[in-house]
């Protein structure tokens, strides 16, 4: 196998410590945990239950999002999954695209993005820096948190070109296409097939369904009603989530078991040519399948994959998983 790392990407809830035991156990490098306030539970408490259960495996956000916390907050809460987790943390950030668009808004600018990781930057390095146009600096003392500097890295999940190009100004790594000069990691949904099984079989879009049906949630989001009626089985998911909610409440729905779990009205969209893949690379196959489309991904420049597992066994999908990577 190429040299890549294979961590996993999981939700902030009731299983993540158990799950990020298992992982360890299993030998995923890292363990990622998903970041949307009106989704999931809070991401910090979730990462510091699995820190104090774990030894070797590393942790990481997907992401955190800039004004779901203040920036004080944000370098506090890193200090400490960085104290507990003995450094094995790492902090990534995005704009919000999902998290943003359940509450009706759109994602932050990039320019917000950037001046909030660069500050951030120097809250962790114990440096003084402007909050809201005022000095700030960490003043933990001693023995109330770890002394700065902190070394956590702070990476970006930036997809687009003009973030991608950016991002050595702040990050340390990226989540996105690959970068010329930075380390960047790529997210991938799959499920490993049993002998007798085949990638349609009922089993295989339990697993992975949650992800097949996240180009109709986005689409919805961003295009509206003519966007997402272009996509096969569009009008009929539309109009039943239409149904449920007044106009402006109609967000909320949109967004219903967001790669965790099906709605009905989703399940009537597996199977129909265009709405089958996700809006992330799908691996499903044999353990051969699997490996090759993880070394495809080596080979374009990736140093790690993050497999995120759904369905209603993600114990057993991180187990085929992980032996089909390892083999």
């Amino acid at each position: 196998m190429a040299d890549i790392e294979l961590s996993c990407g999981l939700p902030p809830g009731p299983q993540f410590a158990d799950h990020a035991v298992l992982a360890e156990e299993l030998g995923y490098t890292r363990v990622w945990i998903f970041g949307s306030s009106s989704l999931w539970e809070d991401p910090f408490v979730h990462l510091a239950l699995a820190a104090v259960r774990t030894r070797r495996i590393g942790l990481a956000t997907a992401v955190l999002i800039p004004d779901e916390r203040s920036l004080m907050a944000m370098a506090s809460s890193i200090a400490t999954i960085a104290r507990l987790s003995d450094n094995r943390f790492r902090a990534c950030f995005g704009t919000g695209h999902t998290a943003r668009m359940t509450l009706g808004q759109p994602p932050l600018r990039l320019d917000a993005l950037f001046d909030y990781v660069a500050a951030l930057r120097k809250l962790l390095a114990g440096e003084t820096t402007l909050v809201d146009g005022r000095a700030a600096r960490m003043l933990h003392g001693p023995g109330l948190a770890a002394p700065r500097p902190l070394d956590v890295p702070l990476w970006l999940s930036v997809l687009g070109p003009r973030g991608n190009r950016r991002a050595p100004e702040v990050a340390d790594g990226t989540i996105g296409p690959p970068h010329p000069t930075l380390p960047t990691a790529t997210m991938v949904t799959g499920t490993v097939l049993a002998a007798d099984e085949t990638p349609d079989s009922p089993r295989v879009l339990e697993a992975v369904g949650p992800w097949r049906v996240v180009s109709a949630h986005t689409v919805y989001a961003v295009g509206g009603a003519d966007a997402v009626d272009a996509l096969p089985g569009g009008r009929d998911w539309r109009t039943d989530l239409e149904s449920r909610v007044p106009e402006g409440q109609r967000h909320l729905l949109a967004f219903e078991g967001h790669v965790t779990h099906l709605a009905p009205r989703d399940v009537d969209l597996l199977g129909r040519s265009g709405t089958g893949g996700p809006a992330l690379g799908e691996l499903v196959g044999d353990p051969d399948t699997i490996r090759r489309g993880i070394g495809r991904l080596a080979k374009a420049g990736f140093r790690e994959v993050m497999y995120n597992p759904s369905g209603p066994d993600i114990a057993g999908e991180l187990r085929t998983f992980a032996a089909a990577h390892h083999h």
